[in-house]
Formats: C-alpha cells, structure tokens, sequence
C-alpha cells in the first residue's frame, strides 16, 4: 500500500552501498525503475542481491541472516521476531508506528531509523542504523534479545506452551459449541459440555 518514492529508492540504495555490509533487497518488479542505474550495476559486484521476490520466512530463517530492514508491517515483525532476526524499523503509517516502538523499546530487538522532515530516510541514517545492529556493543545486547524472544516463541508453540494450549482450549470451546448448537462465550473458562 505504500510505495517509496524515487529519492527514497535512490537513498535506500546509496545507504545499503554505504553501509559495505552483504545484503538482498527485494523489490517489487513495478518499482525497479527507481532504483539508479548504477547502483544496479555494483550489486553485480557481489555485495548485494536485488531481486523481485522471496519467500520471506524462509529468507529470515537463513542462518546467514543478520539484520532484517522492515517496514514494521505485524507479520514481518512476528516473523522476524519468531525468528531470532535483530531488526531495523523503517514504519510509514498506522500500527507500523507502534510496531517499530515495540522493536526497539519493548522488546529490544533493533533500532528505528529516522526520516528527515521530507519525511524520507537519508542513506547516513541507513547506514548508522545498520552499523548499530550488526557492529558493535549495541548489536550485542540486540543480539542477545533477539535470541531470547526466538526462543520464548518456540517454547510459546510447542507442545504444551502457552500458544499451544490457547489454540487447543479455542479448538474445544469451538467444539462444545457446536454440539449445544449454540456459540459459546470463550471467556466462560467453569461452563464445560
């Protein structure tokens, strides 16, 4: 729903080239024509991949993954936060704005990077945000964060976790109901068929 603009483009660009760090891009097919000519050229080189889609889950489960620049939409958080992968929060509108708060204050998993007052993010602050994820003390305790909240979320869906039982209760619930003939209130946890 939200498409970067030409400069945004160019300045992401510049920013991922800057940062000197490996990475794979994907752009939408639609949105190639903004990227600058000779940025696409030096991703031959090596350092960068672009491509016009992936499977992101499988991508972020790569143990070759160190960072994930998102744009704090819930899904990709939850997958990268299901996943272990230290995240840079680059959110536009709605709930990415809370989303991005909770990457980098609630669960401290990564950093929110900050647009300039033409509302578009500057390759320096790509950069620096970069830097602050994958190098450094910094990176570290993000690391280390990540790291707990992959494996709060494993335990959290695996047989017996608190995810695993909620689905399970749902799944009853839905049962009873269904033999009353009537839709049970799921929040009545002493009424059982």
């Amino acid at each position: 729903m939200v498409s970067l603009t030409e400069e945004q483009m160019e300045e992401m660009a510049w920013g991922l080239k800057g940062s000197n760090l490996d990475f794979i891009w994907v752009v939408r097919e639609s949105e190639i024509t903004k990227l600058p000519s000779e940025f696409i050229d030096l991703t031959t080189s090596g350092k960068g991949l672009i491509v016009t889609w992936c499977n992101q889950l499988e991508l972020l489960a790569h143990e070759a993954i160190g960072c994930f620049l998102t744009h704090c939409g819930w899904n990709s958080i939850l997958e990268g936060l299901g996943l272990g992968v230290p995240m840079v929060g680059v959110p536009k509108w709605a709930d990415q704005l809370t989303n991005a708060k909770f990457i980098k204050e609630i669960w401290g998993v990564g950093v929110r990077a900050k647009e300039d007052e033409k509302g578009v993010l500057r390759r320096e602050e790509l950069m620096g945000c970069l830097k602050e994820v994958m190098e450094g003390e910094r990176s570290v305790e993000i690391k280390k964060n990540a790291f707990k909240w992959k494996e709060l979320a494993k335990e959290a869906i695996s047989e017996g976790g608190s995810s695993d039982k909620s689905i399970d209760e749902f799944v009853e619930h839905l049962k009873c109901g269904n033999e009353k003939g009537v839709v049970k209130k799921l929040t009545d946890e002493n009424d059982h068929c």
